[in-house]
């Protein structure tokens, strides 16, 4: 109590014996990855694709970095951490953000046919351009042929035109090509190139995983990192807000060849241990590219035999627009489905099983299953991810990899996670707190509050709330033995709901045993 020495009037604000606890968010992402620019090593949050873009440059062609984030923020993602890997400190860009200049990749010099400004690219050498007339009679004058040649073999061949507003437009037609890359000359207007042949001087090669598709070759370190250096995976330690986490370019290097099947598990290993140990997050784990659902039955039971409750699998690849290649391509879904998880929470809650929702973005899949298909997969815990017709693609699976059925399906796993994370930041003012009956009361009333308003929203099972939870902090499991150790010990019990994986109807055909009577 204050002392007061003067005669008057005086306010007193009383601490209210009610603390509310906040629930905390669910749906902040993590990926691991290739990138064109960007600091290295450094888990950076963007909100937005523009910021991305920004920060680590956009789509580049044979990395899926730039895919997995562009799928989650179109899915409903709203904010991720992203770490750029393939390189040191020392090699990094200054991001756009902090008003530094950007160090670009090594590129040849360019040589000018036309209007247009062509050169080798990085990493490739011994290429030359020939500029020969369209096939056909009396072709149109914007119209002209373009062979690229590496030594003295034809690798390339491009129907071409100079005019922009044509599908054969040349900087178009040029962006699938994996030896040279085509841009307009500023200034001038695109003119068709005079028949003849060029030698374009070769380029420098690009230092380690730049991420434009020429990469040196990696181990499993980069991926995982180390926690006290604050790199890879292991630097996602210090974030805490992160509730799931991907490595989509772990499949570009496993494409490549950079990586091999045995560096494959021990990345998606060291992911599953990172999201074990941290316990307030998931794994969002992909299958390797160009599997059949019998052959990815095969690789989950004999090669990735993961146990594990903070870790999930989803199939097949889903194919969208590479605007870096100029076509469709195949990429892991791990990003696009983080962010229907992310969308599933803010329009569901995070109790909803993230499943039978929309892949947007998605143009097709990888492969297309089948349900006897889907048969094989669903039970070892391989979410798939299907077309049907009139509804679009879907993901049809929300099951983790964990063998025990008390921890199959993955909202059950992630509900728990958040149920944990805002009861542990929304009592910590209870440490230092006398520890006697005054306490425990306090703590049972602010937790019973919160469940209370989780199973009124419908994330806990049960008619009443008696039967949806229980909170228990008392004198019986608090003894004079455990407020001497300065510890105070609250019971909580949880009836999740799970979901309507099997929905079964019953029927039967239902005939009149009664007789008509006779007049």
């Amino acid at each position: 109590m204050p002392t007061y020495l003067t005669p008057g009037v005086y306010v007193e604000e009383v601490q209210s014996g009610a603390r509310p606890i906040e629930g905390v968010g669910t749906a902040i992402a993590a990926f691991v990855g290739f990138a064109g620019s960007g600091p290295f090593h450094t888990p950076t949050l963007v909100t937005n694709w523009d910021q991305y873009t920004q920060i680590f440059g956009g789509f580049t062609e044979g990395t899926y970095l730039a895919h997995a984030v562009h799928g989650y923020f179109s899915n409903g993602g709203g904010a991720a951490y992203i770490v750029r890997i393939g390189g040191s400190a020392e090699d990094a860009s200054v991001p756009a953000s902090d008003g530094g200049a950007r160090q670009e990749d090594p590129a040849a010099e360019p040589v000018e046919l036309g209007g247009f400004l062509v050169a080798a690219r990085p990493g490739v050498s011994g290429v030359s351009v020939e500029i020969a007339d369209a096939d056909g009679e009396d072709p149109p004058q914007d119209r002209f042929k373009v062979l690229v040649r590496q030594g003295d073999r034809v690798a390339e061949t491009y129907e071409a035109s100079s005019r922009k507003n044509v599908k054969g437009y040349l900087v178009s037609q040029a962006r699938a090509s994996k030896l040279i890359e085509v841009t307009e000359q500023r200034g001038t207007g695109q003119s068709r190139p005079a028949n003849q042949t060029v030698a374009l001087p070769g380029a420098p090669a690009v230092p380690a995983a730049p991420g434009s598709g020429e990469v040196s070759r990696l181990d499993a370190s980069e991926y995982v990192g180390d926690p006290a250096a604050r790199t890879g995976v292991g630097g996602l330690e210090t974030i805490d807000e992160i509730t799931m986490v991907a490595v989509p370019d772990l499949m570009s290097a496993y494409r490549r060849g950079d990586i091999d099947a045995e560096g494959v598990r021990t990345v998606q290993l060291a992911v599953i241990s990172h999201c074990e140990q941290m316990g307030d997050r998931v794994a969002v784990l992909d299958t390797p590219p160009g599997l059949t659902a019998q052959q990815v039955r095969a690789w989950r039971n004999d090669e990735a035999g993961y146990d594990s409750r903070y870790a999930t699998f989803y199939y097949p690849w889903v194919r969208v627009f590479d605007p870096a290649a100029g076509r469709n391509a195949a990429v892991p879904p791990s990003g696009h489905i983080a962010g229907v998880w992310a969308r599933s929470d803010a329009e569901r809650g995070v109790h909803k099983a993230p499943a039978n929702e929309v892949v947007r973005g998605a143009v097709d899949l990888e492969f297309r299953l089948s349900k006897g298909e889907q048969d094989l997969l669903n039970p070892i815990g391989v979410n798939c991810v299907r077309a049907f017709p009139g509804r679009g693609i879907r993901v049809w699976g929300a099951r983790t990899l964990s063998s025990d059925p008390a921890w199959r399906y993955l909202n059950v796993r992630r509900l728990f996670n958040y149920l944990e994370e805002s009861i542990l930041l929304g009592t910590q003012w209870v440490v230092f707190e006398p520890n006697d009956d005054r306490l425990w009361s306090s703590i049972r009333r602010n937790v019973t509050a919160f469940l209370t308003e989780e199973w009124r929203r419908g994330a806990l099972f049960g008619r009443t709330a008696e039967e949806a939870f229980y909170v228990k902090c008392d004198r019986d499991n608090n003894p004079q033995e455990s407020i001497d150790q300065g510890r105070v010990v609250c019971e909580i019990g949880v009836s999740p709901v799970k979901p309507a994986e099997f929905v079964v109807f019953r029927l039967a055909q239902f005939s009149d045993s009664t007789s008509l009577i006779d007049e």
